[in-house]
């Protein structure tokens, strides 16, 4: 993959880093896009600008621009420099917070939606061949996978066996009558623009429906970045919440190396408008009272966490991705880690 470019939106948060360097590590060229808004949704500790700068000291042949997605002049003015000499656009910018996203359904949309508009226009304007990989999110299917059948364990919710999810719930799922939050929503237009250019137009395009994304480079908070943030509070003593469901929600978690090899996986062998479910799967998932017992083991320290009785509006009682879509599509694909690895990082990060 020798002095081709890969352009990377989101260049300095936790998968977009990530994308920069597994490129940069083939001698891709990158064009990184971000304006560090991360630090105006969520506050100062979740500035990404630190990132940004180790981005520019340490790969070579990165480029940065603090451009903003909305903007769609500037965005065509960037595509129209690199043309076709583009080789992968990974679109991992986004608000993606579906707390947040009710503050300011606007701003949430705009970011969302709008922004992916504007950089689906410009590739196919400017390099309309070139793989478009968007990083769309499970909150797609809203709270349909609350209607599954759950059984009560003592540390979880799990589903009844021998259910056609018992795997993990696959890209069959409905998503319409069901709420899906205003970033789910925001998030489903973004996907549903991303299939529709792949369809209309040819374009190779794929939503990868994720489940929760983490590793040492995300800056955690409380509204987005559930491990990264429970082990932040683990170590520092700083109080958790726990919001519904008796701690006993359950997410799956992929580590953002195994998402980028996904997408690398993608690059080397584009389809058209084709959408994944990924996550850890039942290779890698845990419920928040798990996470929690595991943050103190790896840490050696005690949580303190209070547990609020309202449910996040949105929030899944029970997510497991199913993968064997992908991996059927993309059989050398493999996890590298797995819960106690990524909790691991995630502490020696701290």
């Amino acid at each position: 993959m020798a002095a081709r470019t890969v352009l990377v939106t989101g260049s300095a948060g936790l998968i977009g880093s990530e994308t920069v360097r597994r490129f940069a590590g083939e001698g891709c060229a990158i064009v990184g896009i971000d304006n560090d808004m991360r630090k105006q949704f969520f506050g100062a500790e979740a500035s990404t600008r630190k990132t940004r700068d180790e981005l520019l000291a340490s790969v070579p042949n990165y480029q940065h621009h603090e451009i903003d997605i909305r903007d769609a002049g500037a965005v065509n003015n960037l595509f129209q420099q690199h043309g076709r000499g583009l080789a992968a656009i990974v679109h991992t910018a986004a608000q993606p917070s579906h707390d947040w996203a009710a503050r300011d359904p606007q701003m949430d949309f705009t970011v969302n939606a709008n922004g992916t508009l504007n950089l689906l226009e410009a590739a196919r304007n400017f390099c309309p061949e070139t793989p478009f990989v968007f990083t769309s999110t499970n909150k797609v299917y809203g709270d349909t996978p609350n209607q599954l059948p759950l059984r009560e364990l003592p540390l979880r919710w799990e589903i009844e066996p021998g259910h056609e999810y018992e795997p993990g719930i696959s890209e069959s799922m409905s998503i319409d009558q069901t709420k899906h939050s205003l970033f789910g929503a925001s998030k489903l237009a973004a996907d549903v623009l991303v299939q529709e250019y792949g369809r209309y137009f040819g374009m190779p395009t794929v939503c990868f429906r994720g489940g929760c994304l983490t590793g040492p480079a995300h800056a955690g908070t409380e509204l987005h970045g559930f491990l990264s943030y429970l082990m932040k509070c683990t170590v520092s003593g700083r109080p958790y919440r726990v919001f519904g469901y008796k701690g006993k929600q359950v997410r799956d978690n992929i580590h953002s190396f195994d998402l980028v090899e996904a997408f690398a996986a993608f690059v080397r062998a584009p389809r058209l408008a084709e959408v994944y479910n990924i996550g850890g799967s039942r290779h890698c998932h845990c419920s928040m009272l798990e996470a929690i017992e595991l943050c103190e083991e790896i840490s050696e320290r005690k949580l303190s966490w209070e547990y609020v009785e309202d449910h996040r509006i949105g929030d899944h009682i029970w997510w497991i991705s199913d993968v064997r879509k992908f991996q059927e599509h993309y059989p050398e694909w493999k996890f590298r880690y797995g819960l106690r690895e990524i909790l691991a990082e995630i502490h020696a990060a701290l």
